[in-house]
């Protein structure tokens, strides 16, 4: 037996216990996590949005991404195209060059002219709205066996859903002041100022759902000096909503009979019900609508997965009402849209911060695996629907997740 060296032993030792595969896969998996990240500009609903700011691509370039950004796509909400080459994206002129990324970020949901412009296995990031989503667009990106995530079905590591979340707080706190600025229209609305004065009996303003958009409406309402009832089945959401607001006011389970009676009191009607798995349940029927004061008021914040007022048709920033039975309806699906400075740099937070998960986890396929709140937020994976309520709405064939990615391990 021939005599061996300390350094190879060393190396054989190393090799017994795997230590230079580890090695190999560690090299393999930094190169999967330097991203290359394509950011188109918006050409639907009238979207200022932008999922990243020039804050948030500084910190992801400097980390060795490569973020790729159609001209124009900030000016929305007045990024300038020097905002982001200062901070280290490329601005590309040619749309189709965008959509040469590996990554798509989108703040609203791919049409149907950008399907040609998707290519074989990438992965794309936006918000679903499921009214306005088409079979067509499922199809295509299937076919180009895209990984799809919804934001809005992402969870954080505290269960919550993030994108929802900051979202619903700006369209709480704006749901209240579109309503404001209807309700004393002179010519549709009834004239009044929401709130109260003196002498003066406040406006009754009535939320159906008790999350974040709830709470948010309230606070916001409260503070004119409205007066709020707050409907929900979750008795736990009801109780922490006063309990967050620290105050006593008009809560109750949904029960068809009080509703009615309330509605037809109300002057401003909140839809603020969220689904988790599909589209939101109808809690206001049409038959209730035309009980309700001519000149009030809906904000149907619910719209974007369906509505929850049986009345309520998706709307946009160009012609954001309509009016049916007498009542005013505001049903825009991204109201944030409203505000989209705001509303970029909550975006692009949370967006920012998935995408560094990439780099912690090595890749999404692991990140998908491993965190099962992103898993959550994924509706097509490498092709396949395996969102259940989607299959079931456009009768397609959908898989469980878990089941493709036990398969592919």
């Amino acid at each position: 037996m021939s005599e061996q060296t300390p350094k190879s032993i060393i190396s054989e030792l190393a090799a017994a216990a795997g230590l230079q595969t580890l090695e190999k896969y560690a090299e393999v998996d930094n190169k999967k996590q330097r991203l290359f990240i394509g950011i188109p500009r918006e050409i639907a609903f009238q979207e200022n949005r932008v999922p990243l700011t020039p804050d948030s691509v500084e910190t992801l370039v400097a980390q060795g991404h490569r973020i790729v950004i159609e001209t124009k796509a900030g000016e929305g909400a007045r990024f300038s195209d020097k905002d982001y080459s200062e901070a280290g994206a490329q601005i590309y002129y040619d749309r189709k060059q965008v959509f040469e990324a590996d990554i798509i970020l989108k703040v609203t949901p791919p049409t149907e002219d950008e399907m040609s412009l998707f290519k074989h296995g990438q992965i794309l990031i936006s918000p679903l709205h499921l009214p306005t989503l088409k079979k067509e667009i499922i199809n295509e990106l299937s076919k180009k066996q895209v990984t799809a995530l919804a934001f809005e079905y992402i969870k954080d590591e505290s269960n919550t859903y993030a994108f929802v979340r900051c979202m619903s707080e700006i369209a709480g706190s704006s749901a209240i002041l579109i309503a404001s600025e209807l309700l004393a229209d002179a010519v549709h609305g009834r004239g009044y100022l929401l709130g109260g004065l003196s002498g003066i009996p406040p406006t009754q303003v009535l939320i159906l759902g008790a999350g974040v958009v709830g709470e948010f409406a309230t606070r916001a309402a409260l503070g004119l000096g409205a007066t709020v009832k707050i409907y929900d089945n979750n008795v736990y959401k009801l109780s922490r909503l006063q309990n967050n607001i620290g105050e006593r006011f008009y809560t109750s389970v949904i029960n068809n009979r009080r509703l009615l009676n309330d509605i037809r009191t109300a002057d401003v009607v909140v839809g603020a019900i969220h689904s988790e798995n599909g589209r939101s349940p109808v809690i206001v029927t049409e038959a209730m609508v035309q009980e309700m004061k001519p000149g009030s008021v809906i904000i149907d914040v619910s719209i974007d997965q369906g509505g929850c007022i049986e009345t309520s048709e998706v709307t946009t920033h160009d012609q954001p009402t309509f009016i049916k039975h007498d009542v005013i309806h505001y049903c825009v699906p991204n109201i944030a849209s409203r505000v989209p400075r705001t509303a970029s740099y909550a975006i692009s937070n949370i967006t920012a911060s998935t995408l560094m998960q990439f780099n912690e986890y090595g890749g999404l396929e692991n990140l998908i695996r491993v965190l099962p709140g992103v898993r959550h937020g994924v509706y097509i994976y490498k092709g396949h629907l395996t969102n259940q309520y989607l299959g079931q709405k456009m009768g397609l064939k959908f898989t469980d997740i878990n089941l493709l990615i036990t398969s592919s391990m």
